[in-house]
């Protein structure tokens, strides 16, 4: 224990860095795929068809292993002189985040109740009023899950984005590799994991703080009766 206490006092700046630039990584890949998922998914829940065809591509892409997808994306992004780097690691954390905000989103809105649809047409609410002001609202807490989901699943991900050179705190799980230190990739995965833990509570709170309050109110009506 001594030495993994040594580690954090010994590499605090370093555990810093390397946690801003995770943040850049996941953040920007999130953002981007957030940006790029929701729109599309809402188009998806009018045609069924290519939701299934985009969907099962997403859940492809999810079983590519990390390491595998940043191979195969540094000879393609070399010719523009960004083989290895925050691109290539980007590019794969949006690659990976499409599954669970696609189909959550999908999904959400998708499940809105039809009589809640039916009585936004009857009241002369255009389509994207009745998106705006009906079914993303109602469906709010499952596109925040799934973006709960893809933010903390890249996480752990982004660990593997040193190896391409992108930092982040896996430069201190790859130093302890090549310097057999036990101590500093025990304390490195140590700290990738309470940073996951504390962004995903954070980001639970967040859910809640942003499901509306009717939602809220019908969901404990729901929870008492059963």
């Amino acid at each position: 224990m001594s030495g993994l206490w040594d580690f954090f006092i010994n590499y605090q700046d370093d555990l810093i860095s390397g946690a801003i630039e995770h943040v850049q990584l996941v953040g920007l890949a999130v953002l981007i795929a957030i940006a790029f998922g929701v729109p599309l998914s809402i188009y998806l829940t009018t045609n069924d068809a290519l939701a299934s065809v985009v969907l099962q591509l997403a859940s492809i892409m999810m079983t590519i292993p990390s390491i595998a997808l940043f191979g195969v994306m540094m000879p393609i992004l070399s010719v523009i002189g960004q083989g290895i780097g925050f691109v290539p690691a980007v590019i794969a954390l949006f690659l990976y985040s499409q599954l669970p905000i696609i189909r959550n989103t999908y999904v959400a809105i998708k499940n809105v109740d039809p009589e809640m649809r039916d009585a936004a047409n009857g009241i002369g609410m255009k389509t994207w009023q009745r998106l705006r002001k009906v079914e993303i609202p109602n469906a709010l807490p499952l596109i925040m899950a799934g973006i709960r989901t893809a933010i903390v699943l890249n996480i752990g991900i982004a660990a593997l984005a040193t190896f391409i050179g992108a930092g982040g705190l896996g430069y201190l799980i790859d130093k302890g590799i090549g310097r057999t230190n036990t101590e500093m990739i025990i304390g490195a995965s140590i700290a990738i994991s309470i940073f996951a833990i504390t962004v995903d509570i954070m980001l639970g709170f967040l859910q809640r703080w942003m499901t509306p309050k009717g939602l809220k109110a019908l969901n404990k009506g729901s929870e008492a009766k059963q």
